[in-house]
């Protein structure tokens, strides 16, 4: 009995052995003649993501008998580090050095100019902290460093336009591959060439010439005298050419396209300051106290243009094509200008905000775009701009439309200046403003009622809380 079932075992044995070679010779005539070329690349690419397969036939390839091999489930077939990596999509990690890449930059900025690095190659640098800043159209962002290192290498140049996903810098973990120049090898390539001049020039024989009295033949005439009364031109020397940043040019471009397009018209009146004054007088220390921010002019006339912005509607309207578009919100933008351009931060639902907010808003705005952190979110949009050039000394002006606004108001320096008051003539502390509208959407009547509305809520501020 047990040698029957050891022959049996055997033959069963030997069985199975004749099958696996019979296997392996009919599989690769089978999968050759149903594989096409692609297929096969793309099976390349897939086996280097499988962590776990131990063989390239286990894997059922497509159009391929699969009777003739058994299936395995394919674990791991997405652990490589190579696509955890894509949930970073401003840096690029390979090993021991990673790119430093210009960010997304919002939704209406396609691209920015390199303005500066902030780093030289060789520096050290922290997480997140800049390492070079981009200019664009509205603001200037910062490209950070996504490690800690130093930085290798300067892919960009200053003055390049990059768009986001471009690569800026290479920066080294643990700080190997970095070259240091040294001062004295800079200064020794500048001194080299004009050492090998002066060389040269001891090398030359002198030779001594007299010098000849008689005029060549050829020689020009010497330029005529100029009249005392024709214009002399500076030279080209005291003169230079720096170009334009492309906040310059945008608000450039802005401009002008606004004069173009707007029938631009400007009324003027005066505001007697007094009460304002001394209610900002009464009240600073208490409002400071209470809220923490200083109480300023600013937040009193964003409450006035409010005010008026509701009793004349049409001033918050915008022609759009052929028709009127009515905004029944109340977005205020304020002109802030910086030493790189003019921004226009904008206060969101005015209407809903009493003075403490405000004045908040202001500073926190006003604070963003002169250190240069104002994102495009803040300053998109706005249905009115305050200009307020008084801050300059500005006496009086006609400001330009912001688009897609269709009007602007302009506040002006406080000036003490003699007015009759009660049949007496009195100093009063007396600013002049001014109000740029569309004439093609906003009559006359409209603009002379909004200014008129500005001044009797400055002069009276009690008309707030009475609303009349």
């Amino acid at each position: 009995m047990l040698g029957v079932l050891r022959r049996k075992a055997i033959s069963s044995a030997s069985f199975t052995s004749c099958v696996r070679k019979s296997l392996h010779t009919v599989r690769p005539a089978v999968c050759k003649s149903r594989i096409p070329s692609a297929a096969a690349e793309e099976i390349s690419l897939l086996t280097r993501q499988c962590g776990h397969v131990r063989n390239f036939n286990q894997l059922v390839l497509p159009g391929c008998s699969s009777n003739l091999r058994p299936e395995r489930a394919v674990t791991n077939l997405f652990s490589s580090p190579t696509l955890s990596n894509w949930s970073r999509p401003f840096c690029a990690n390979s090993g021991d050095t990673v790119d430093a890449v210009v960010p997304y930059m919002g939704e209406s900025i396609s691209d920015g100019t390199l303005a500066k690095f902030l780093k030289n190659v060789g520096d050290r640098v922290e997480v997140d902290e800049p390492i070079a800043q981009i200019e664009t159209d509205k603001v200037t962002i910062d490209v950070t460093s996504p490690e800690a290192g130093v930085i290798q290498k300067f892919i960009a140049k200053e003055g390049d336009t990059v768009e986001p996903g471009n690569k800026v810098a290479i920066i080294s973990k643990s700080g190997e591959g970095v070259e240091h120049v040294a001062p004295s090898e800079k200064s020794s390539e500048k001194v080299a060439p004009a050492a090998e001049d002066k060389k040269e020039e001891k090398a030359k024989p002198q030779v001594e010439t007299t010098p000849v009295k008689e005029k060549p033949k050829g020689s020009s005439p010497p330029p005529p005298k100029r009249s005392p009364t024709e214009l002399q031109l500076p030279p080209k020397e005291r003169e230079r050419r720096v170009p334009m940043t492309r906040l310059r040019k945008r608000v450039a471009t802005r401009l002008k396209d606004s004069q173009n397009t707007f029938a631009l018209l400007t009324t003027f009146n005066e505001v007697d300051m007094t009460n304002l004054m001394k209610l900002r007088s009464d009240y600073k220390d208490a409002f400071f106290e209470k809220h923490g921010v200083k109480l300023g002019f600013m937040s009193g006339f964003v409450k006035a243009a409010v005010s008026a912005l509701q009793n004349q509607p049409i001033v918050n309207a915008v022609i759009d094509g052929d028709d009127i578009i009515y905004r029944d919100y109340i977005d205020i933008s304020i002109a802030v200008g910086t030493p790189k351009g003019l921004v226009v931060p904008v206060i969101r639902n005015a209407e809903q905000m009493n003075f403490a907010e405000i004045e908040k808003t202001i500073n926190s705005l006003a604070k963003k775009a002169n250190d240069g952190s104002i994102s495009i979110d803040e300053m998109a949009g706005g249905s009115f701009t305050i200009s307020n050039g008084g801050v300059y000394g500005s006496l009086i002006s006609t400001p330009i439309i912001n688009p897609p606004q269709s009007a602007i108001l302009g506040m002006h320096s406080i000036v003490s200046r003699p007015m009759v008051v009660g049949g007496n003539i009195v100093p009063r502390p007396m600013m002049y403003i001014a109000l740029t509208y569309d004439h093609r959407l906003i009559d006359g009547r409209e603009a002379v009622f909004f200014l008129r509305r500005i001044k009797d809520v400055v002069e009276d501020p009690r008309r707030l809380l009475l609303d009349v």
